[in-house]
């Protein structure tokens, strides 16, 4: 905005920090975590809990979780790969990489490795990335890595069952460390699907899903006991043997495994579910067992201790002998009942459309602005910045190359998690003083409080504009979002003025004085609260919006099922007025203010001009508002129960493309 006013607010206690809640209007209007953003008492509300969500965690289990963790690429670049050559080059570079296979990428010469180094995260984009005809390969050495979401398969030579003369694995690898192998399918491979050998550490093997194979899944081929691996929620269907055969590993942890239409070609030894070889220690856990000869057995000289698990249709050894290990001694997990492992393992295991990369701060990224500048340009597929709760004094700005980013905040209450910076416009203009922008089309936040805490009180500026967000991209979320400041707290613009980029805020929080709700974006505020800060004026103490609305757009400013509130004195609130950049004029603001409880500081007169425009030649309307300061008066235009119909959320969001993020509710 280019204009404000004269006089200042009075600064009020605790200016710069978060508020205190605004008690009692949540209970009045149902609206969830409304309210103002504040650091005690966090509500549950965003905090995830349900059985299916844990499924999707990015943090590894397990033996994978200890000595120092797996975190893959975190940290690193974020590339997107669509065919072999990118694939080998990043995946074999020394720097730490998040690596998205997005399709099918077939590999050549047939058979062929893509050799995979140390700090390396390798995830299918959706459930449609795939190697095929290829390995990846992990040699000796190699440490810290996450291969997730991805179909390996199709290097079978046909006649060799055996793999007598192939060597061609899903994934192979010697003498490893921290290996994370979670939601991949794996299917009709040359020799083993996975082969993890020779004294590797530290490995979780978790959701895949093991098909159409006859030497599914082998760890070993070393007289050293030194692998832990722990093993579960995997479907082994349509397979022969090795579900999994475990040679002298330390610890070998299974549970909740699904093991079904083994392959029946009447072999009596060859065949079988698990196997605990040499002086493997093998706990298995609450698995389903569903037409297996042999479900688990174990050598002479190794340990194995069963329990919970359910066995249909079975013959051969059941065996169990020693006292192997107790898994809880090491890290704590979850068991499902066994007879629901079915279930879970069909729905749940192999690649996942909602499964993508999420970058986590600071445990990944220092900032959020080093998370966002590691989402690859061009994006397609969500990436979710997930930011744990804390205080992140810094400015983040979301170019248009990076669309589909999820900003999350992963504290139980929004106010947990805070993006804040204090520039005023005096310091770079109206657009420079915003401490978060997001010029991106789809990009949704969640959980969050954003804050400009420039003191206008008590510094003298020509220039006191001091932006929390301003968004120029199109289909912009906020949900359970704080936004906190005083002068233009808000803008919601659009690249250009006959541009419509929309806008769409819900169970959120806004404050401010002057135009702090502003711009020229179709922006619609749904069950939130709007809290217009006394200037510690008796006539005058701001406006709460100012919109440049395009004219050749109906749509502007919705705020609808809200609440505004404020401590300012009665009658020195006005509802806005009509911005004209530059004196455009075909800028001519569109608000609609519609079942929204008002208070008494509103004016009697809520509509003002602006920079020698009227506000009568503006659109500016209300329906059916309530409370001390909403009135009907010839000052105040209401709109026909007609035109209401038609300036719905959905209206004002549809667009050509039939947006509707309000259906997600």
């Amino acid at each position: 905005m280019t204009q404000h006013l004269d006089s200042k607010r009075l600064q009020r206690p605790g200016h710069g920090k978060i508020l205190a809640a605004v008690l009692g209007l949540v209970a009045v209007l149902s609206l969830g975590t409304m309210g103002e953003a504040k650091a005690a008492s966090p509500t549950a509300t965003s905090a995830t809990t349900s059985a299916s969500a844990d499924r999707w965690t990015d943090r590894p289990h397990g033996f994978a979780s200890l000595a120092g963790g797996t975190t893959g690429g975190a940290g690193g670049k974020v590339v997107t790969v669509t065919d072999q050559a990118s694939l080998a080059k990043y995946a074999a570079a020394k720097e730490p990489y998040i690596i998205r296979v997005a399709g099918s990428i077939p590999v050549e010469p047939f058979g062929s490795d893509i050799v995979v180094g140390s700090d390396k995260t390798l995830i299918g984009v959706g459930d449609t990335g795939e190697i095929v005809h290829g390995e990846l390969h992990l040699n000796p050495g190699t440490s810290n890595v996450i291969i997730r979401n991805l179909t390996i398969r199709d290097s079978y030579v046909e006649g060799d069952w055996d793999g007598r003369t192939t060597d061609f694995d899903a994934v192979q690898m010697d003498t490893v460390d921290h290996v994370w192998i979670d939601h991949n399918r794996f299917t009709h491979m040359g020799d083993g699907l996975l082969d993890i050998r020779k004294d590797s550490r530290y490995i979780t093997v978790s959701y895949n899903r093991f098909t159409d194979h006859n030497k599914a899944f082998g760890i070993g081929w070393t007289t050293n006991v030194r692998t832990e691996i722990t093993i579960d929620h995997n479907w082994f269907t349509g397979t022969k043997q090795r579900n999994p055969s475990a040679d002298n590993c330390a610890y070998a942890h299974l549970y909740n495994n699904h093991l079904s239409a083994q392959v029946a070609d009447g072999d009596p030894t060859w065949t079988y579910g698990n196997w605990s070889r040499g002086r493997t220690r093998m706990v298995i856990e609450n698995s389903y067992y569903d037409g297996v000869q042999h479900p688990y057995q174990a050598d002479a000289t190794a340990e194995l201790v069963q329990r919970g698990s359910i066995l249909k249709n079975v013959s051969g050894r059941q065996d169990t002998r020693g006292t192997a290990f107790d898994p809880r001694d090491f890290y704590d997990y979850r068991l499902d009942p066994a007879a629901a492992v079915p279930a879970l393992v069909k729905k749940f295991s192999g690649p996942q459309a909602r499964i993508g990369t999420t970058l986590h701060v600071p445990a990944d990224h220092p900032t959020v602005q080093s998370a966002v500048d590691a989402v690859p340009d061009g994006n397609t597929v969500p990436v979710t910045i997930a930011v744990a709760p804390g205080t992140y004094r810094e400015k983040v700005f979301i170019p248009a190359s990076k669309p589909s980013i999820v900003l999350q905040g992963t504290g139980r209450d929004r106010s947990d998690t805070v993006i804040v910076f204090d520039t005023p416009a005096a310091y770079g203009g109206s657009t420079g003083s915003a401490t978060v922008r997001i010029a991106a089309h789809d990009v949704t936040a969640r959980n969050l409080t954003f804050s400009n805490d420039f003191d206008e009180a008590a510094v003298e500026l020509n220039g006191e504009q001091a932006l929390a967000m301003k968004t120029t991209g199109d289909r912009i979320v906020f949900e359970n979002t704080a936004f906190l400041g005083n002068q233009d707290t808000l803008m919601t613009d659009s690249p250009k003025l006959d541009v419509i980029s929309r806008v769409y805020v819900r169970d959120s929080y806004v404050e401010g004085d002057v135009d702090f709700v502003y711009g020229r974006a179709t922006t619609v505020i749904e069950r939130s609260v709007i809290r217009a800060l006394s200037r510690g004026s008796d006539t005058n103490n701001g406006y709460i919006t100012a919109a440049s609305t395009w004219t050749g757009n109906p749509y502007g400013f919705l705020i609808t099922g809200s609440r505004i509130v404020s401590d300012a004195p009665a009658g020195s609130f006005h509802l806005g007025r009509p911005w004209h950049p530059g004196g455009e004029p075909n800028a001519v603001a569109q608000v609609l203010i519609r079942d929204t409880w008002l208070p008494a500081a509103i004016k009697s007169s809520p509509w003002t001009d602006m920079s020698g425009f009227s506000w009568k030649d503006a659109r500016f309307t209300e329906y059916r508002n309530t409370g001390p300061g909403a009135a009907v008066t010839a000052d105040r235009p209401q709109m026909s129960d007609e035109a209401a119909r038609a300036h719905t959320v959905a209206d004002y969001l549809k667009g050509t493309d039939d947006w509707a993020p309000y259906a997600r509710h």
